[in-house]
């Protein structure tokens, strides 16, 4: 009868944190791609509403629409610096869920390595004794005589 392995609770445990870990580290790379993506379209913005400006101040504008347009461009800049802020902290997280994965995955293989090897010495002593088994089976079939035994 074959022993079952007496670290498999664990073997689960590390397999249900291994999944969960592989699941925040999905979440942590598609939040910072968010980020990204609106980092890119707020520069974007920006460089659309510069243009405008310029093809503004190249028709002639006043004072005040002129400080209109630098005052917004400020205000965009400073979104744009915070998204950029936003996207750091994001792409610190999404490491942090790497190097937590990583671990959780390294201690999993490590477990899964015992788990093989006891499969493995189960199944070579299952064969032993199967082995056996059949060379007994096979000597009271056929009988043996013991070639030291010249009676026999």
């Amino acid at each position: 009868m074959a022993q079952t392995f007496s670290l498999q609770p664990l073997l689960d445990l590390m397999q249900s944190r291994t999944d969960e870990a592989t699941r925040t580290l999905g979440k942590l790379i598609a939040a910072e791609q968010s980020q990204r993506s609106r980092l890119q379209m707020l520069e974007q913005y920006r460089e659309e509403y510069a243009q405008r400006l310029r093809e503004a101040v190249a028709q002639g504008i006043t004072r005040l629409v002129m400080l209109n347009y630098q005052d917004f461009l400020a205000r965009i800049d400073e979104a744009i610096e915070q998204q950029r802020l936003a996207v750091k902290d994001s792409e610190r997280n999404t490491k942090a869920g790497q190097e937590h994965w990583q671990s959780q995955n390294k201690q999993l293989k490590a477990i899964d390595t015992l788990s093989q090897r006891h499969d493995a010495r189960e199944r070579y002593r299952e064969n032993k004794i199967e082995q056996k088994l059949q060379d007994e089976f096979s000597t009271r079939k056929y009988g043996t005589k013991d070639p030291a035994d010249p009676d026999a």
